[in-house]
């Protein structure tokens, strides 16, 4: 049966009209979503205030007027920013009940070219943030302990003892993510249930002794108190500290994806009013207490602490520590996920990517794990107390949420045709959140330079991988697969050729519906013909629809060549090796393909399926490569990273299977030929250009010869090791290859130190 174009095109237009359903509303996917939603946001009381009397000078400074019109603009920024933008609108542009900067994206992507620097920026600052989230809410909920008495008198004031606690939480909480958060992930729901309830009642508590403190509700106070520079230490610096009581925001919007629109809309009420009830009640506790000489003394005093009983500042210490252990959780596995999306858009090398348990979205990147515990770790070490991270925590997320911004803006103009939504959408939040970045950016010489270098080198990454598959992709031609069906064909029959596998497969890039990519052909028919019974080429298409498992087959009217379209959803595995036994079952069922039972098996029923195996090819620089030193730079940095990542054998599930890698070269332009003219050794001679050769002494000739055989052998040898190792070379895809020149230098090394082990003995 041949597939025709029609069937073809009519599969990939399917994504227009289907819709997802998500996640229904439950009573237990509510509970879920307070475990897993809000622990970012969730923590932000703990610092929050905290360094806005840091910023303005001390606790003597609060007086009632800074204080109400410091709660104002932390109500209204949670109000506008998380409610508003991320809640009301935000979620709104959901990509298959998808959320996140990236699957933004994707929505807007066909929009314009350019969308792309934003959201690769947005990507890069969020996970910064991943990085900076963990060392700041575990530093600060430590810190909680010197509030204790007993377990003051044991540290005091050593910030040394809460350092290297907080790295021994954070080093078990980096192992622990191997196993996956199945079991633990049950408890989050309730711990932040108690801990948001904990907020709340504490927040109601402390109210009592000054309940005009909900005069912090009306919003001109908070304005009134940004302008006045009596009341106002900080300026428009004490924006960078009021932000910090959204920072969750944008994990809100990337999570929706793993707890459904519906459970986030009847929950964040809930999470809200016990966050202005904690804020209201720290509020009320300052206003009580900014005069107490005692407290004014306390270094680096936090007033989440300092409001509790004595009694339950030791349970308030260890619930505070489980929520940001929990917070920590969901922003290490949110970066495991924004990781995820940017691979699949072609903004990062593919990496190996674990399931760890049968919970929905969850996955463990080893590599993004090793980078983010160092990161972590890095962090503490080099800022030593939450004070000072602060600043380098947010304004990573300012950055996210412009880019955001720009981005939802594009979706309200362009795809929802509601210019008159989006103009005044980017105008109010535009003009908002540029004024909290440039709060932030002020603090950029106390600790902002590390979220501006930790967000360039992840930009720098995005960008360089883009760049060079653009330019890999540029430089690819495709040829008609019909004008080489009988040179396949008549090959696969050849018995002068000896039988390299029963299925040999292609991975290519390339998804039109009856051409192939010239490298893959020139692979098979001209280096080193490769014979089958059965040539497989596969083109792997992602979907916006993030749990799509699907694929279409065309044989050319043939039963021995297909091309073959799997079309996987973002958020699915792209394990070749297994679809394949699945996609050749079908075609032997549907008599397309003839059963390839062999004749020994240590099973008593045969299979029918033969043996794989996989062809996979690397492109290199060549030299006669004519591209600009840019993209040159661009392409050996990108085959750099590649070496980093590992094998992408890996990631399309083949490291169990038999592989077979070849390099191909990168030609984008070709360099004109330098035509070189002869000139006769005889002409030379006569006149008189170069000396006459002279017959050498016979006393020389042993010598000379022998010079002449060994440097011959050498070059022989390395020739035949250089071939060997890219012969025997495993992994690899064919959009990311290593320069060839590292690899010569390793072979060239190799091929000296045997040589000098076998010439030692002489």
């Amino acid at each position: 049966m041949t597939t025709n174009k029609a069937a073809f095109h009519a599969l990939f237009s399917k994504d227009k009209t289907r819709k997802s359903t998500g996640i229904p509303l439950s009573a237990g996917m509510v509970l879920v979503t307070l475990g897993i939603v809000y622990g970012d946001i969730g923590t932000s009381p703990m610092y929050t205030l905290k360094a806005i009397i840091a910023g303005n000078g001390g606790l003597m400074t609060m007086s009632t007027d800074v204080v109400l019109g410091a709660l104002s603009l932390i109500i209204w920024t949670l109000t506008l920013i998380t409610t508003v933008k991320y809640v009301m609108v935000a979620m709104k542009a959901d990509n298959h009940n998808e959320g996140g900067i990236f699957a933004l994206y994707s929505l807007v992507k066909r929009s314009a070219k350019w969308l792309i620097i934003p959201a690769m920026i947005g990507g890069a600052a969020l996970l910064a943030d991943g990085i900076l989230t963990p060392a700041v809410t575990v530093t600060t909920a430590i810190e909680g302990l010197r509030t204790i008495p007993a377990t003051h008198a044991l540290i005091g004031d050593n910030q040394q003892i809460v350092v290297i606690i907080t790295i021994v939480i954070l080093c078990t909480l980096f192992i622990l993510q191997k196993a996956g958060t199945s079991r633990i992930g049950k408890a989050f729901g309730p711990v932040m249930t108690l801990w948001f309830l904990f907020l709340g009642t504490m927040g109601i508590m402390n109210m009592t002794a000054d309940i005009s403190v909900i005069r912090a509700l009306n919003p001109v106070r908070g304005v009134l108190f940004l302008f006045d520079g009596k009341l106002n230490a900080a300026g428009l610096m004490v924006l960078g500290s009021v932000f910090l009581c959204t920072t969750g925001a944008e994990a809100l919007y990337s999570d929706m994806g793993h707890v459904g629109k519906g459970n986030i809309y009847l929950s964040w009420p809930f999470v809200k009013i016990c966050l202005i009830l904690n804020y209201l009640g720290q509020g009320a506790w300052i206003i009580s207490n900014h005069t107490d000489t005692a407290l004014n003394n306390i270094n680096d005093l936090n007033p989440f602490f300092e409001m509790l009983p004595n009694q339950i500042r030791p349970f308030a210490v260890i619930l505070s520590a489980l929520a940001a252990i929990i917070a920590s959780q969901a922003l290490i596995t949110g970066s495991y996920s924004i990781v995820s999306e940017a691979i699949r858009l072609d903004l990062m090398p593919h990496m190996k990517i674990n399931y760890p348990s049968s919970t929905k979205g969850q996955i463990y990147i080893p590599l993004v794990n090793s980078i983010m515990w160092a990161g972590c770790i890095g962090v503490v070490l080099l800022f030593q107390s939450s004070e000072h991270m602060e600043a380098a925590y947010g304004l990573a997320i300012t950055v996210t949420m412009l880019m955001t911004t720009i981005l939802l803006y594009t979706y309200l103009a362009v795809m929802r045709k509601r210019i008159w939504a989006a103009i005044p959408f980017i105008i109010f939040f535009g003009a908002i959140e540029t004024m909290f970045f440039f709060s932030s950016l002020t603090k950029f010489f106390h600790g902002g330079y590390v979220t501006v270098l930790l967000a360039t080198a992840i930009f720098i990454v995005m960008f360089v991988w883009r760049r060079g598959t653009a330019i890999e992709r540029s430089q690819s031609v495709y040829l008609p697969v019909n004008k080489y069906i009988d040179q396949l064909q008549s090959l696969s029959t050849d018995p002068d050729f000896n039988l390299l596998a029963d299925n040999l497969v292609f991975l290519t890039n390339d998804s039109s519906f009856d051409k192939l990519d010239r490298d893959i052909l020139y692979s098979i028919l001209d280096k080193r013909p490769k014979r089958a019974k059965a040539y497989y080429f596969i083109n792997i298409s992602l979907t916006d629809n993030p749990n799509t498992r699907e694929f279409v087959i065309n044989d050319f009217g043939t039963d021995f060549l297909f091309k073959i379209t799997l079309r996987l959803g973002f958020k699915e595995n792209q394990r070749v090796n297994t679809y394949l036994y699945q996609i050749v079952s079908e075609l032997i069922k549907s008599k397309q393909l003839a059963p390839q039972n062999h004749k020994y098996s240590i099973y008593k029923e045969h299979s029918e399926i033969g043996d794989f195996r996989f062809c996979l090819l690397r492109k290199v620089l060549s030299p006669e490569t004519d591209i600009s030193g840019f993209d040159a730079r661009c392409l050996e940095l990108k085959y750099f990273i590649r070496r980093i990542c590992g094998s992408p054998a890996r990631w399309y599930g083949l490291e169990n299977s038999n592989v077979i890698f070849e390099y191909v070269p990168l030609f984008s332009r070709v360099k004109r030929e330098q035509k070189l003219t002869r000139i006769m050794l005889d002409e030379l001679v006569q006149t008189g250009s170069i000396p006459e050769i002279k017959k050498p002494n016979q006393s020389h000739i042993a010598e000379i010869e022998e010079d002449e055989d060994i440097f011959s052998e050498a070059l022989h040898k390395e020739r035949v090791e250089n071939a060997a190792t890219v012969a025997n070379y495993v992994g690899g895809d064919t959009a990311s290859f290593l320069p060839l020149k590292l690899d010569e230098d390793d072979a060239e090394e190799d091929v000296f130190e045997e040589q000098d082990a076998e010439e030692a003995p002489k």
